[in-house]
């Protein structure tokens, strides 16, 4: 891709009003989409007339599918014919870019990968999230909007025949979520949106007359699922292979390493970080096992897992009952909100958003444990929520302590910092004050998920360095554990997806080299399947965090303060590291 060279303030304004143009009109085909970035009102160009996108489902017809993926090819060469990349300052070139590889994506899955025909994931959790959205944003009158989530929830009937019209055929795994998930969508209607309606209302007759209906499309989705898309015949697997998968990660990660590389370097880290738990792990394990050897007449790796496995099963004694997930984790976040302050981590907002609440039903196949979601970038005043998994009623004792003990009192510390505090919610945050609009929306929709998962890993190092939890070497060999799981999930993506690693073969590398629980392994096992280049990265962004950090600080020298830092870069938004020393390194 060219460099800018020569830009102009005009090429610059006629830019930000296209790019504005650009994302108006996408989000205008996909309702659900808009409503997570808080666009609410279109004005339609041709008629005139403004909409209220969030009473809309998305047209996923093979009409619908073919006009957004005519759009996307029209902008492309719109952008690259009237504002191409040399005529653009650095910003407006990052945007560019950044629009550039999203049309790119976009385009490769019309046309080649086409989830959209293969993965009814797409549209159970593409409702569930047009549900939800409204329910929580406070974009409107409550009244206004629970209107606005029954057209929606009227429109399902005609939404799932659409559906059913495009898929051809599915792996199992993606059949097995899909289900589970939809069951996450009627438990939503049922007990989310039901309760909210007040009795005696116009709305409620509407409800009586809507939901009905929708509910029972559902569950003839899931039958459909079950009893004729399962018993396809298909070539296709969830796997992307070496071809597809080169590409969508070259578009994801936006830096110029290749999944080879990344691969090598991953497995290089994990034995050094595995010697790093040992170090940690010995002094702990003569205090735990006064009466052990340790275990030196053993080979080194099973002298690792030995020493290592069985400090990390006595730690993991320390986590919390399984009705007590949600308070443990609001009684971490004040204290780690307390030590951020204390050490000058980084500026939080005045904005005190943050909620933390069960994760929606039919989201809880990708975020089996925790997940952010983050005020819309229109709307960065609306609730943002911290997601935390609860334990299902419904799951056996044995399979409730094996998550418990992966999650436990040390651990979730890290989960907390992750998601939370300094992670994903004070990224977001700082991303919610970009100035122009135009661009503070381009960096939120089109996100680099490495910037944005490395940073939360980036810092969660940071915090640690800084000393957080009283240096106490319990919180640093649990750390250490997720950072193995970090390369863990990179080496399983890259060989499961492109070199066929097979279920056991994954099971046993995340079991014995990660100190995984079977549990937690075969939640990332079926996550591996759902999400090709999202697991990988966690490692790639916080390498190039760290490239980043090393780089200004040589930079600055002695004037170089932590704080400073994190707020210059975070306040440029996801864009990918790399393309941030552009714009932060003095030339």
């Amino acid at each position: 891709m060219a460099q800018p060279s020569h830009s102009s303030p005009a090429a610059n304004e006629k830019f930000a009003r296209l790019s504005e143009e650009f994302i108006h009109q996408t989000l205008a085909l996909s309702p659900s989409s808009a409503s997570q970035a808080g666009y609410h009102q279109h004005v339609d160009a041709k008629t005139g007339k403004t909409v209220a996108l969030d009473a809309l489902l998305d047209d996923v017809s093979a009409a619908g599918m073919a006009e957004q993926r005519a759009l996307y090819a029209k902008w492309r060469e719109t952008f690259r014919a009237e504002t191409p990349l040399a005529s653009l300052g650095t910003e407006d070139a990052a945007d560019w870019r950044l629009i550039d590889d999203q049309i790119a994506l976009n385009l490769l899955e019309f046309d080649r990968i086409q989830n959209y025909k293969h993965n009814p994931t797409v549209y159970v959790e593409l409702l569930g999230s047009a549900l939800f959205q409204p329910l929580t944003d406070d974009y409107a009158p409550e009244d206004v909007r629970l209107g606005h989530i029954l057209s929606r929830v009227a429109a399902i009937p005609h939404f799932l025949d659409q559906a059913r019209s495009q898929l051809v055929d599915a792996d199992p795994i993606f059949i097995k979520v899909a289900i589970e998930e939809n069951d996450g969508n009627i438990d939503l209607i049922q007990n989310a949106i039901a309760p909210a309606i007040p009795a005696g209302s116009k709305l409620k007759a509407q409800y009586d007359q809507v939901a009905p209906p929708a509910i029972e499309s559902l569950k003839n989705f899931s039958r459909w699922l079950k009893e004729d898309l399962a018993k396809r015949k298909t070539e296709r697997t969830w796997r992307l292979g070496k071809e597809l998968y080169a590409e969508k990660f070259r578009l994801v990660m936006e830096t110029p390493v290749t999944p080879d590389q990344v691969l090598t370097d991953a497995e290089a880290d994990l034995k050094k970080t595995r010697a790093e738990m040992l170090q940690i792990a010995l002094p702990l394990h003569k205090q735990y096992f006064p009466d052990h050897d340790d275990h030196a007449s053993l080979s080194p790796q099973e002298r690792e897992n030995k020493v290592i496995g069985e400090v990390l099963q006595k730690i993991s004694d320390d986590h919390p009952k399984r009705g007590e997930l949600m308070q443990t984790v609001k009684d971490d976040l004040a204290g780690i909100r307390q030590f951020i302050i204390d050490k000058k981590i980084v500026s939080l907002k005045s904005r005190d958003n943050l909620k933390v609440i069960p994760t929606p039903p039919f989201m809880r196949g990708i975020y089996s444990v925790a997940g952010f979601h983050g005020a819309p970038p229109l709307d960065p005043n609306a609730e943002a929520q911290y997601w935390v998994t609860p334990i299902d009623p419904k799951t056996p004792d044995d399979k409730a302590e094996s998550k418990l003990r992966e999650y436990n009192n040390w651990v979730l510390k890290w989960l907390t910092i992750h998601e939370a505090l300094p992670g994903h919610y004070v990224q977001a945050e700082h991303a919610n004050e970009i100035q122009p609009v135009s661009r503070r929306l381009v960096r939120s929709l089109f996100s680099n998920g490495a910037y944005v998962e490395g940073w939360a890993e980036y810092i969660a190092q940071v915090m640690m360095q800084q000393g957080f939890a009283d240096n106490d070497p319990r919180y640093r060999i649990s750390y250490l554990k997720i950072w193995l799981r970090a390369l863990g999930n990179t080496i399983l993506d890259v060989r499961m997806q492109t070199m066929g690693m097979t279920d056991d073969q994954a099971m046993a590398f995340m079991m014995n080299d990660a100190f995984q629980t079977r549990a937690e392994a075969e939640g990332k096992l079926q996550r591996a399947k759902l999400s090709s280049t999202q697991l990988p990265t966690y490692y790639v962004g916080t390498s190039e965090w760290w490239r980043l950090r090393r780089a200004y600080e040589a930079a600055r020298g002695k004037d170089f303060t932590l704080a400073e830092f994190h707020d210059r870069a975070l306040d440029q938004g996801a864009l990918p590291v790399p393309w941030l020393g552009n714009i932060l390194l003095p030339k």
